[in-house]
Formats: structure tokens, C-alpha cells, sequence
């Protein structure tokens, strides 16, 4: 079973606002789970949405001018 976090929890997990986060819900760029008035996020969404965000270092090239 995938662990569920609170708004509070995943805004602390990505450092940002609480208010990001629900504007996210808002717009569907995370999913949610609702459990009657509680909003819940699964922590697998918060990893995947890190993964797809990611940026990869630039590999510097021997002999590469800069």
C-alpha cells in the first residue's frame, strides 16, 4: 500500500508553500485522494513529479572549449 501524505507533509517534502501545493491539486499537476474532507497525496505522485522535473547535469567534455 503506497503511503499517503497530507498537504502540510508533501509542502515540507518539496520545500515549498502549502498553498503550491493545493494550487497543484487545483490543476490536477498532482493527484489526490480524497478521504471525505481530508485531501491526501500519494507519496509515489511526490517522487514521480521530483523524476520528471529533474534536470541532468551537464557532462563536461574533455577538450571542450567552455
Amino acid at each position: 500500500m503506497t503511503k499517503l501524505l497530507s498537504v502540510k507533509e508533501a509542502s515540507e517534502m518539496l520545500a515549498l508553500k502549502p498553498a503550491t501545493i493545493r494550487a497543484w491539486l487545483l490543476r490536477r499537476k498532482l493527484p489526490r485522494v480524497n478521504c471525505g474532507r481530508a485531501v491526501r497525496i500519494p507519496a509515489d505522485a511526490i517522487a514521480q513529479l521530483i523524476e520528471r522535473n529533474t534536470i541532468p547535469a551537464k557532462v563536461e567534455r574533455p577538450g571542450a572549449g567552455a
